[in-house]
């Protein structure tokens, strides 16, 4: 008897409960629609409309299960209403068409469901209300589904509360049924494709290799300013005395590696506070006036402009902003060689902005892919929203030129 009461103590079934009145109410909109046109005007038999009704209706529906924002929303429900912990999509899934049609199957089974059990649920609880509602009211005859029956007032009728109790177990097992068959759906229809785990577990093995090596270089970059700053303050207090300028000069510039490790490390922390980490490269903006002056040994005339002060900028963010620039005047070289180059870097109101423009050839030089992941503009997309940035790359409609955008914030976000 407590095996058969204890989905009334879960909230899991009144959880499942509310998720499937949800799958009844998402389909409203397509039922309406489907109702709308079966009932057009016309010498339709009714089996020809019931046919459109129920073929337009599969249409819609597998139209919404195409649509990758549909995925999104109901893995989202899932997870709240049945703390299912199914993975977000991937920004490209392994196959469109597999997850078409699982998401479809998924609105599917949600649909009947929600339908089902808000029928059932009708049922019980208005037998429940009408059983004990008549026998409290002094008994009386009731149709209950072609069946004509009679409850007695008194204790003749008493039995009439218990089915009524009987109706409302029977309205909450039926919940408790559609919660189970949801969640043991919903990894099926709404969770990864095989490709989709590979690619996951790749991104996260990915993940935590950028992770060990920003560690390491976190490690080698404030242990360094450390060093350094020890060795100077020992120098300052020695000359503190017989040469006051030179303790001033290093003084000054404990301050200064201080004030950069300091916004290095606050960058960096901030982060790893979001579980992602850059990659690594070892040059700087500093390092920018070698590279141009190497690429332009190739014949590439270079138009570079900077605008503020790119020696102050967080140490990550400067690597990361070198091997945008480098990536990207690479691309320039590779598919619109000898075009003219147009590079622009600034920082603003505490963002870092870089643009590169150039001319595109007649003919588009076909990429070929890299032999290892992290490079390219797939690459350099990762860079930059690991770095919680913006980044664009395309042909510009307005200029008819190759364009490369990138911005990125200069302090971390709490």
């Amino acid at each position: 008897m407590w095996i058969l009461l204890r989905p009334l103590r879960r909230a899991d079934t009144y959880r499942g409960w509310a998720l499937a009145m949800a799958g009844a109410a998402l389909s409203l909109p397509a039922v309406a629609v489907a109702l709308v046109a079966a009932l057009a005007p016309g010498e339709w038999a009714t089996a020809t409309r019931w046919a459109a009704f129920v073929v337009l209706l599969a249409l819609l529906t597998v139209a919404a299960g195409a649509l990758p924002a549909v995925r999104r929303w109901h893995i989202r429900l899932a997870n709240r209403l049945l703390d299912t912990g199914l993975p977000a999509p991937p920004p490209r899934p392994g196959s469109a068409w597999s997850a078409g049609t699982r998401t479809t199957g998924w609105l599917v089974l949600h649909q009947v469901t929600g339908w089902a059990l808000l029928a059932g649920t009708l049922v019980c609880v208005s037998s429940a209300l009408v059983f004990t509602g008549v026998w409290i009211g002094g008994g009386d005859d009731i149709t209950f589904f072609n069946l004509s029956v009679h409850i007695a007032a008194g204790p003749a009728g008493a039995w009439a509360p218990p089915v009524s109790a009987v109706a409302l177990l029977l309205g909450a097992l039926s919940s408790a049924a559609a919660t189970r068959l949801l969640r043991r759906a919903a990894p099926a229809l709404l969770g990864h494709d095989p490709d989709e785990r590979f690619a996951a577990l790749e991104t996260q093995v990915r993940e935590l290799e950028q992770r060990n090596l920003l560690a390491r270089e976190l490690h080698d970059s404030v242990g360094h300013t450390l060093t350094a700053a020890t060795v100077q303050a020992a120098v300052a207090g020695q000359l503190l005395e017989t040469d006051p300028a030179a303790a001033r000069r290093a003084l000054t510039a404990i301050e200064e590696s201080s004030r950069g490790a300091l916004d290095d490390l606050d960058h960096v922390l901030g982060v790893l506070r979001e579980g992602r980490a850059p990659t690594t490269p070892r040059h700087t903006l500093a390092d920018l006036a070698p590279l141009l002056h190497r690429l332009r040994h190739t014949g590439t005339d270079i138009d570079a402009h900077a605008e503020g002060d790119l020696a102050r900028l967080p140490a990550a963010v400067s690597r990361e902003a070198y091997r945008i620039v480098q990536e990207g005047l690479t691309n320039a070289l590779r598919h619109a060689r000898h075009a003219p180059v147009t590079l622009r870097v600034a920082t603003a109101d505490d963002w870092l902005a870089i643009e590169l423009t150039n001319p595109l050839p007649e003919q588009r030089i076909p990429r070929t892919p890299r032999p290892r992941g992290g490079r390219g503009l797939t690459g350099l997309d990762e860079r930059v929203r690991l770095l919680r940035g913006e980044f664009t790359a395309g042909r510009d409609a307005d200029t008819k030129r190759w364009r490369l955008a990138a911005r990125i914030p200069l302090r971390s976000v709490s």
